[in-house]
């Protein structure tokens, strides 16, 4: 008897739980439709959800372009995708079990089930792998800390209106982010009624009731946004989104955004000495970073941030704890311009003073 095929109707048994639980048929004919409906009966965040959305449709792209189906797909087009994608190795794995997970639905009741995403993940040496890793978890020093904070309360000088109402919007955003640990879709969420002028907490909205939360800002960022507000009100901008984009209240781009962020950064005079760019990301950890200073324990700071998992707040306070010892080792090993000389090294092996030192 002949294995049957994605054309044979396969009576199966329905679970909420498997990733894709539609007929194979549906999947042969149009797999984003198929996708797009088991997405939208699950319990997903909307941002996981449009994470999912965006791989897989990714994914369908590559195969079209190449003649591909997911009957046809083979482990090296699978590779070429993998290999090709512009990101670091974590966000390739992501990828890789997504498109595993797919084939194991679409090929679970073949007679010669095979799937070719699991060699890929399964091959230590695949060329996928030769992405770097992320990059160590950043935050800002003290010094760039307090020079941000110093340009957000510095005068708005020689703007035009327009200019001056986004200057002080991108000035509240980044304080949202430094000193509320808030997301920038979080951020772009945000409606008036979170917060209440003069008080210190905001309430971070969500699909999921579960996850709404609050957070409280540091008393630099809730001044920053306190003034805002009360810009905004006095421009009369339209809709009751915190962070608009235009007088006619169209939310903000992440795009957007990140401008923003890098232009005050620079303004402030910190982005020529990092390394690394200050992110928004950055800026969220380096408010758990301050927390976690001033002895506020993890598991509160997590729930600030949002974290559905101590686990996520711990690994974030150990990361903290490495990059301070990084940056005291720093410290402890640039020479003190104070500090006596050293005596020179003979070539004997003993040593010699210079001029003018001070015998012990």
């Amino acid at each position: 008897m002949s294995p049957p095929h994605l054309s044979d109707p396969v009576p199966r048994r329905q679970s909420s739980t498997d990733l894709f639980d539609q007929q194979r048929e549906d999947w042969r004919r149009d797999p984003q439709v198929a996708f797009d409906a088991w997405l939208a009966r699950q319990h997903f965040r909307r941002s996981s959800a449009q994470v999912y959305q965006a791989q897989w449709g990714l994914f369908l792209e590559w195969l079209r372009a190449r003649q591909k189906s997911l009957v046809t797909v083979d482990t090296q087009t699978i590779a070429d995708f993998v290999a090709g994608l512009e990101i670091r190795k974590p966000q390739r794995v992501r990828y890789l079990r997504l498109i595993e997970r797919v084939l194991d639905h679409v090929r679970e009741v073949e007679a010669s089930s095979t799937n070719p995403a699991r060699f890929i993940a399964q091959d230590g040496e695949a060329a996928w792998r030769n992405a770097r890793d992320n990059e160590p978890t950043g935050f800002l020093h003290h010094a760039e800390r307090a020079a941000l904070i110093a340009h957000l309360f510095s005068p708005v000088q020689a703007l035009s209106r327009a200019q001056r109402w986004k200057e002080r919007r991108d000035r509240a955003l980044i304080a949202v982010f430094l000193g509320g640990g808030l997301k920038t879709g979080e951020a772009a969420a945000l409606t008036v009624s979170c917060a209440t002028p003069g008080s210190p907490w905001i309430t971070i909205d969500s699909a999921n009731p579960m996850l709404v939360r609050r957070t409280r800002l540091a008393p630099f960022a809730s001044a920053i946004l306190d003034a805002w507000l009360a810009e905004r009100r006095l421009v009369g901008l339209a809709g009751d989104l915190v962070f608009t984009a235009s007088p006619s209240g169209r939310p903000m781009h992440k795009a957007t955004m990140l401008r923003a962020v890098d232009a005050l950064v620079d303004a402030a005079g910190i982005a020529a000495s990092r390394t690394s760019r200050a992110s928004p990301h950055t800026l969220r950890n380096t408010f758990a970073a301050d927390l976690f200073e001033s002895g506020v324990e993890a598991e509160l700071v997590g729930q600030w941030l949002g974290f559905v998992q101590a686990v996520s707040a711990n690994r974030l306070y150990r990361a903290w704890q490495t990059w301070m010892e990084q940056q005291n080792s720093r410290v402890t090993e640039e020479p003190d311009p104070a500090a006596p000389l050293l005596p020179e090294a003979r070539t004997d092996r003993r040593f010699t003073r210079k001029a003018g030192s001070a015998e012990s």
